[in-house]
């Protein structure tokens, strides 16, 4: 009979993934489950938490093991997880990402960032953290994040088999798209293969991090009057920054010819243009900049640029707000 090397108070053997929509952190969860079902015979759940189904919503996947004399009846999501499984940096501004993690477990961070850095973001003071280029991977191999992050979670989960996570791989994938199997399984092996680890002492007596469930900023007695909407999606509130997927248009002003191809392009408004003349005299608009607050990552004024003057960076942290250009907003008068 298989045996779970670590267990709660409940028998279970629990992980939680945190992730935006569009990475595949809800298939990353059921694959999971399935292979420690049908590779070792252990009882396994997987479910998903989400709001609005669209790419850049945080989303939440959770897998729990039991033995296979233990029934798994218990559908509650994971909140003192023994791994939590990162897939985006972005989520640390709004999501407490190591919320009620065992003093003696392991996060997993999609980062290349060294361990210092992350683990200073994540206000981790003692278990295991986790590293692994889960982006490089995919942009690498033409896959998608959630598999080398998958072989990553094998590297952590080591009592799981990692054949039975390639047969997984196979199957969900034969069918419907078999020219991505052969890459999947690279990109799960090098996810198994590269990830580093480094482990900070866990003192005597410690305790996990504190679960904090999160609660509606409003109710019956705060809610507005009549439904009123207070922060429109046009508010100089709004940040999207939160939403992309790894990549960021990157702007070189010196091939820019200012046709505004991708202002046109931009679902969002996050180009920014500044009144000047011409060589002429004449007056014209001339692009000042991106407002990476509004900028989701979507590349059409990529696509659309005739000059190359966007072209396609691949994220590090604090590039955006080093580089920003503020929109100028004019507030109407009463």
């Amino acid at each position: 009979m298989s045996v779970l090397p670590i267990k709660n108070e409940h028998g279970f053997y629990e992980i939680r993934l945190e992730s935006i929509g569009g990475l595949g952190a809800n298939l990353a969860g059921k694959m999971l489950a399935e292979a420690g079902v049908l590779g070792l015979g252990l009882n396994g759940l997987n479910f998903s938490s989400y709001g609005s189904e669209k790419k850049g919503s945080p989303v939440k996947a959770f897998i729990r093991f039991g033995e296979p004399d233990l029934q798994i009846r218990d559908a509650s999501p994971v909140e003192r997880p023994h791994v939590v499984g990162v897939f985006h940096e972005a989520l640390y501004k709004t999501v407490d990402v190591v919320s009620g993690l065992n003093p003696d477990g392991v996060v997993l961070v999609n980062s290349t960032r060294d361990f210092d850095e992350v683990r200073q973001d994540l206000n981790l003071e003692y278990g295991t953290l986790a590293i692994v280029d889960a982006l490089g991977i995919a942009v690498e191999e033409k896959t998608k994040v959630n598999t080398a992050m998958l072989g990553a979670l094998f590297r952590i989960v080591d009592f799981l088999d990692p054949e039975a996570m390639r047969n997984v791989i196979r199957k969900t994938f034969e069918k419907k798209y078999p020219h991505l199997v052969e890459s999947n399984i690279r990109t799960f092996d090098r996810g198994y293969n590269e990830v580093q680890f480094k482990k900070y002492e866990v003192p005597e007596g410690a305790k996990g991090k504190d679960f904090e469930r999160p609660l509606p900023i409003y109710g019956y007695e705060t809610q507005p009057i009549g439904g009123t909407v207070i922060n429109p999606g046009n508010s100089i509130l709004k940040d999207l920054s939160g939403s992309r997927q790894g990549f960021l248009p990157e702007y070189h002003a010196d091939k820019c010819i200012h046709c505004a191809s991708c202002d046109t392009a931009c679902p969002d408004m996050c180009f920014v243009w500044e009144q000047g003349t011409d060589k002429k005299g004449r007056p014209q608009m001339f692009l000042s900049g991106i407002d990476y607050q509004y900028c989701k990552g979507c590349l059409k004024c990529v696509t659309a640029c005739p000059v190359e003057a966007l072209t396609t960076k691949r994220e590090e942290i604090g590039f955006a707000e080093e580089h920003r250009v503020p929109q100028k907003f004019i507030l109407a008068s009463k």
